[in-house]
């Protein structure tokens, strides 16, 4: 293992362990203090690896979004899946992870955009590319469902992807501020009606 492997190793543990922190409190909420005992590192060991808590800031959505991106591949790698079937296999990993008390599963893009987008330009430029990758991931499976019937084609591919992305980035800000599972119930319903244009059980 090269210098750099281990350099980049230390450095994604320190945001692994910081990650759920600020998903549950938010980025300003949480001091470097707290970040290292979270890792459970010395001050020096932090500024080894981010020239402040800006830059931690910046790298930890870009991770975040990586690991995401990693976990779309999981979720439509699944073999004999038509494409609405993965796409609802997305949406009900995205509620599951919202439910049960799984802080550190939360969507983190939910919690910075509301806080930093108008904070930080480089975190909202960084948020702003990665979500474009996810709608684009989005749009390929939703193209791949209407060629095999199982999606409507009233929609183009990058809108439907566009607006399932978007209904249920606003559901689950609703769930943050109703405390209750509707608001998925009523962002599965919508994304039901436009992916087939008919009610359908999560």
């Amino acid at each position: 293992m090269t210098v750099h492997d281990k350099h980049e190793i230390a450095k994604r543990s320190i945001l692994d362990s910081a990650r759920p922190l600020i998903g549950a409190r938010g980025f300003s909420a949480v001091g470097i203090a707290q970040i290292l005992v979270a890792a459970g590192i010395p001050k020096g060991s932090f500024y080894h690896y981010f020239d402040s808590k800006e830059r931690f800031g910046e790298d930890l959505p870009s991770l975040y979004i990586a690991d995401y991106l990693a976990t779309l591949e999981s979720l439509f790698s699944a073999p004999h899946q038509n494409g609405y079937e993965k796409i609802r296999a997305y949406l009900k990993f995205w509620r599951s992870t919202h439910i049960d008390g799984k802080v550190g599963d939360k969507c983190l893009i939910v919690k910075l955009a509301a806080e930093m987008a108008d904070l930080s330009e480089t975190m909202r430029e960084i948020m702003q590319r990665g979500t474009a990758k996810v709608i684009e991931r989005l749009t390929d499976v939703i193209q791949s469902g209407q060629k095999d019937g199982s999606i409507n084609k009233e929609l183009q591919a990058s809108t439907l992807a566009a607006a399932l992305y978007q209904t249920w980035l606003g559901a689950t800000l609703m769930l943050k501020i109703t405390k209750h599972t509707q608001p998925f119930d009523i962002a599965w319903q919508t994304s039901a009606h436009l992916l087939r244009g008919t009610p359908e059980l999560l």
